[in-house]
């Protein structure tokens, strides 16, 4: 990471750079005598008595005093090379918001308000694609009116780590105690060498989850769940489902995939514990990449914790490279 000028360390940001995508240098602590430094990359949200705030590209903050800055600059709004498909984060959250769709959405200007009885935060929060073409306040006055007549709590869905991400949004939130939960990764990976194997016949493909497929995903917990969750999950433009059958009528692994476009959207890839590290959660993903092929998709992308870790290693096997970063932000209480 270069900032010198000369060869000497040169800060090349100030407070007109806000919005920017900075990388700065700054001392590990006040007045360190021993010239112990860290690097910080992202976005620079604010810089307000004498302390900057930089948005890291996972959607962490960051909070540096000015005093402790030896050098900074601005650099690319992304990286100049990304490896996989190419897309924008636009682009990515609009195909990703349309592979898992609300059972419930309505429109406040360029944000779209979801709601699914409370099944996954994508299915119930505030999407922001442009201004919502009232102040930020009232935006958030008229969002909570509307997840209160329907007993589900305000979420924000923010992305960072792109060009056309919400550094700017997440730090006007957290300004008003808005708080960050729920941090995730979109990644991507070329489509057709997911499919480049044997076709496995121990999976098998449904338009629609049965019993057992709804009863294998975790995240389905009750009856009122599963209704709202077969409403998300039965969405999107062409939805597959993949199950593999276990002994006495259970199910040892399932899948889901949404093909839109160019673009096939895997979700709800698991395999029970006793069946884990057989390759079945390779083997789902392979037939589902074979169907979205067919369907004449040529991309993929998935969303992962990143504290996921086994989940990380497989994608990461699979060609799965990370996009950018999203999170919630939820209202503060009262």
């Amino acid at each position: 990471m270069e900032f010198t000028v000369g060869g000497r360390l040169s800060i090349r940001i100030s407070a007109a750079d806000v919005g920017k995508r900075v990388s700065v240098r700054s001392l590990t602590g006040p007045g360190d005598s021993a010239g112990s430094f860290t690097d910080t990359v992202g976005v620079l949200t604010s810089w307000t008595d004498g302390v900057l705030s930089i948005t890291r590209r996972g959607g962490q903050g960051v909070r540096i005093a000015e005093s402790s800055l030896v050098a900074g600059k601005v650099v690319p709004a992304t990286p100049a090379r990304r490896r996989g498909p190419a897309a924008s984060v636009r682009e990515l959250t609009e195909v990703a918001a349309r592979g898992w769709p609300a059972a419930e959405t309505a429109r406040l200007g360029g944000w779209t308000l979801r709601a699914a009885g409370g099944f996954t935060g994508r299915a119930n929060s505030v999407l922001p694609l442009g201004d919502p073409g009232v102040p930020l306040d009232e935006a958030l006055a008229q969002a909570g009116r509307w997840y209160g007549e329907r007993g589900l709590p305000v979420l924000v869905q923010v992305t960072t780590g792109g060009g056309d991400s919400d550094e700017l949004l997440a730090a006007e939130l957290e300004r008003r105690g808005w708080t960050a939960e729920r941090f995730a990764v979109l990644r991507t990976a070329a489509l057709a060498p997911l499919a480049d194997r044997a076709p496995d016949e121990r999976v098998r493909l449904a338009r629609r989850p049965d019993e057992a497929w709804l009863g294998a995903y975790r995240r389905v917990s009750s009856a009122g769940s599963a209704r709202d969750a077969l409403k998300v999950l039965s969405g999107g433009p062409s939805v597959w489902f993949a199950t593999v059958p276990g002994g006495d009528g259970a199910v040892d692994a399932v899948g889901r995939c949404a093909v839109d476009g160019r673009w096939a959207g895997f979700a709800a890839v698991e395999v029970v514990p006793a069946r884990r590290r057989a390759g079945l959660a390779t083997a789902v993903m392979a037939e589902l990449a074979r169907a979205a092929l067919a369907e004449g998709a040529s991309a993929a992308y998935l969303q992962v914790e990143p504290d996921n870790t086994a989940a990380t290693a497989l994608y990461d096997r699979l060609g799965f490279t990370d996009h950018h970063g999203y999170h919630y932000r939820r209202a503060p209480r009262g």
